[in-house]
């Protein structure tokens, strides 16, 4: 992402789910208030998710457990996950190989960004690394108001 650059959140999303080689994204930004998860932008998630989408307690599903543990989550495939992490409706997504990370500011959550594949895909520690390095890198353009 291009510092002098402002993009859109969604053509931030896209950029990274096609550096990553992924179909499916989402970016949320955590509303202190509630301790939410806000849909700011996504890409590639059937339209009967969005209502489920939309607003995630934190400690909830993929996006919402990645805020509450601080840390990356990774599901190799998760139509055939038993972790308990991924709620039911995820599968609805099709999406197989997934990662989540927290969004942060230092120590503070601002949000969470998520990507999928269409195949079962254990992401790289260096993949990892690089989406983690990618949020960091927007947390302060994410910060509620």
């Amino acid at each position: 992402m291009n510092a002098t650059t402002d993009p859109t959140w969604a053509e931030f999303l896209s950029q990274i789910i096609a550096e990553f080689g992924c179909t499916t994204g989402t970016l949320h930004r955590l509303d202190p208030a509630d301790r939410h998860l806000k849909l700011v932008a996504h890409q590639g998630i059937p339209e009967a998710l969005m209502p489920i989408i939309q607003s995630i307690p934190v400690g909830k599903g993929i996006a919402g457990t990645a805020a509450e543990r601080l840390e990356p989550v990774e599901i190799c495939n998760l139509q055939t996950d038993t972790s308990g992490v991924a709620k039911p409706g995820a599968k609805q997504t099709q999406v197989q190989g997934s990662l989540a990370v927290p969004v942060l500011d230092g120590g503070r959550l601002c949000g969470t960004l998520g990507i999928g594949k269409l195949v079962p895909y254990d992401f790289t520690a260096e993949e990892k690394s690089r989406l983690i390095q990618t949020a960091r890198s927007i947390s302060a353009k994410l910060l509620p108001a």
